[in-house]
């Protein structure tokens, strides 16, 4: 029989789940989280997702959580969206529930190592995840293994200094509204269209991904960069000049060898809390 594994994505208004067999997801399961409730709400309703799921079959259960993990002891601290869960023991809390072992780690990671087992870092042995959404995330995979560094911090180039912010401020979605005050979803919708105006404003928003990605590069070195977050669907309106920053990286075999790809991942939140337990082999 194929191991089977639950993949649990907690996000900030919806839990979902599936079982995962190889990269395929079985009883997709989704509810409602009540971001505002308690500790012991929001824990029931990540047990009404499981108990849904879990039969004898099941070998271990993966949970990616918005927040920082102490990913030894499974502890998440201060979770986005959910202001109760200021510092609350998943691991411990799930696995004397359901007696298998239980992975727990922030949501950037769990897209860098799901990307790894199941997308488009298959066959790479150091790959990057960037998540860029309302802010810059990042899953750093080393030699085959997720680094996620001694506090679960590794990666977190969003937080760079860079021009009068941090580079999150400028690479990611939130550039819109944070330097011009535009929604971000109507420059979308006006770039769809051919609005000049909109795409010079994607061009200037790949400008900036270019300096996040030779950051990236300079840290890390790695074969492969993967673009995640809904930014990733304007991907054709900022990847020339994205592509010209990265042409400027100090060093030019490495630009030319480096491979920047698209995620076309579906469900990779289900599937890279799964692939925590396979991370773990």
């Amino acid at each position: 029989m194929e191991t089977r594994v639950i993949g649990i994505d907690l996000g900030a208004t919806n839990i979902r789940g599936a079982v995962v067999i190889g990269d395929t997801l079985l009883n997709i399961v989704s509810a409602r989280i009540h971001s505002d409730g308690t500790v012991e709400e929001v824990l029931d309703d990540i047990y009404q997702v499981v108990d849904a799921l879990i039969d004898d079959s099941i070998v271990a259960i993966g949970i990616g959580v918005p927040s920082v993990v102490d990913v030894i002891n499974g502890t998440v601290y201060d979770v986005q969206y959910i202001p109760s869960w200021v510092q609350v023991p998943l691991k411990r809390l799930m696995e004397e529930r359901y007696h298998i072992p239980v992975f727990v780690n922030n949501d950037a990671n769990c897209f860098a190592v799901g990307e790894y087992h199941f997308g488009k870092g298959k066959g790479f042995d150091s790959v990057i995840g960037l998540t860029l959404g309302t802010g810059l995330g990042a899953g750093v995979i080393i030699n085959g293994k997720l680094y996620a560094g001694y506090n679960c911090g590794a990666g977190e180039f969003g937080l760079f200094n860079y021009l009068d912010n941090v580079l999150e401020f400028y690479a990611s979605g939130s550039f819109f509204q944070n330097v011009y005050q535009l929604d971000g979803v109507q420059v979308f919708e006006d770039v769809q269209k051919g609005d000049a105006r909109a795409l010079e404003l994607y061009r200037e928003l790949g400008t900036h991904i270019g300096h996040a990605i030779k950051m990236v590069m300079y840290a890390y070195d790695p074969q492969l960069i993967i673009l995640g977050g809904s930014v990733r669907h304007a991907y054709n309106f900022f990847q020339k000049t994205m592509s010209e920053q990265i042409k400027t990286f100090a060093y030019s075999k490495s630009a030319e060898r480096i491979k920047v790809e698209v995620s076309a991942l579906q469900n990779s939140g289900i599937l890279g809390a799964a692939a925590l337990y396979y991370n773990a082999q």
